[in-house]
């Protein structure tokens, strides 16, 4: 009867979930004894085939819920299958990316919960997917604290790919925390880690994604980022991850800071980012189309326009800030550049921005001596106003 139910259910799956739904949860509140083997074959099955249409139903509460209600269950199976079910179940509600608030705290329970048990490799996977909690939350203090102490027992072990996703978390928190040169090495320690087994296409995407983002932030390095960009692109591509939009970001960002807006168009309209069309990539692209054309005005438009996809993520927001720079200093070369000597103000109302400003921008570039020149405050009449020249002497 289980059985036939079962079989109900998955077939119902694809074309009515709710229905699909229902049988599930009454398969799953049937009590089963300890010697009725079928019985618990289908009732594990059964949860595990909840667990997956929940999600994929956008059902976080109900997911979250059916976690705790099958801890009883999971004495009557062996301790491989308990660990294997609720590592399944933690990974499906988490990879929801729900934002329920409750993750934290579900993810704590569970691991209390194989504490209790004594299983020790289902409790290391855990805390594993609490550290990569912590760093989404911005809890790095509490990610560091766990990972140090969770690092020093797998070294003992010989779990590598835990390992490796450890380290990797690691790298991500230093980097969070601006520590480059720390986070340059956990993620060093990873990549080693990496070659000594075999590393799946998300966990290797996510290496080259780290790469990137390291290169990018560390030494500049905008070619040798776009590389490891794109790698990161083409593995996430390989197993449908929503991951893989933030990496095709990533590159376009690449093109834009060397100078290159004009190749944006064509990796767009490549074979593989034509089916990534979005917000996301439209953001990047009115980007690259404000950068070539030296629009500080459409380049904040742009900010406002699509704050969601770059002035919140965070890699974007700190390379904008270089791009703004950028292109603050090309439009006051292009203004500045027929005169030998200009009002500061009348520099203030053509790029129409504030006085302060200018004069603090200006100051800073010929200090760094991309132009030479003076700027000399006069007085003028007896009211005492100043006014800011700007005296050129040689581009």
């Amino acid at each position: 009867m289980a059985a036939a139910d079962l079989e109900k259910a998955q077939a119902l799956g694809k074309t009515d979930p709710s229905g699909a739904v229902g049988i599930l949860h009454a398969i799953v509140k049937r009590d089963v004894s300890g010697e009725d083997e079928e019985g618990i074959r289908v009732k594990e099955q059964g949860i595990l085939e909840l667990g997956t249409l929940l999600q994929k139903t956008g059902q976080a509460e109900e997911l979250a819920g059916l976690i705790k209600f099958t801890r009883p269950f999971l004495n009557l199976v062996s301790k491989a299958k308990a660990g294997k079910m609720v590592r399944a179940l933690v990974d499906l509600f988490l990879d929801m990316e729900a934002g329920t608030g409750k993750e934290v705290e579900l993810c704590k329970e569970c691991i209390d919960w194989a504490k209790d048990e004594k299983r020790t490799f289902l409790r290391q996977a855990l805390e594993a997917r609490l550290i990569a909690l912590y760093f989404e939350t911005i809890q790095f203090l509490e990610a560091l604290q766990l990972g140090t102490a969770l690092l020093k027992e797998l070294k003992k072990m010989d779990d590598k790919a835990l390992l490796m996703e450890v380290q990797l978390l690691e790298s991500k928190v230093y980097h969070g925390l601006s520590n480059l040169p720390k986070s340059r090495a956990a993620l060093t320690s990873a990549r080693t880690t990496a070659n000594t087994i075999y590393c799946p296409p998300k966990l290797q995407a996510a290496l080259d994604m780290q790469s990137g983002i390291l290169h990018a932030a560390d030494d500049k390095d905008f070619k040798t980022a776009f590389s490891y960009f794109y790698e990161a692109f083409e593995g996430y591509d390989s197993i449908d991850s929503p991951k893989a939009v933030q990496a095709l970001k990533y590159m376009l960002l690449c093109k834009i800071l060397l100078n290159s807006p004009d190749d944006v168009q064509s990796i767009i309209s490549g074979k593989l980012a034509l089916r990534y069309a979005g917000p996301e990539v439209e953001a990047m692209k009115s980007i690259a189309s404000a950068y070539q054309k030296r629009s500080l005005s459409e380049f904040n438009k742009t900010l406002t326009v699509y704050k969601e996809q770059l002035v919140e993520d965070k890699i974007i927001k700190a390379h904008l800030e270089t791009c703004y720079d950028n292109l603050l200093e090309q439009n006051l070369c292009r203004i500045i550049e027929p005169f030998s000597r200009v009002q500061v103000q009348h520099v203030a109302n053509i790029i129409k921005l504030p006085l302060d400003l200018v004069e603090k921008k200006l100051s800073q570039m010929i200090l760094d001596k991309k132009f030479h020149g003076k700027l000399r405050l006069l007085i003028v009449c007896l009211t005492c106003v100043f006014c800011a020249v700007l005296v050129f002497f040689a581009f």
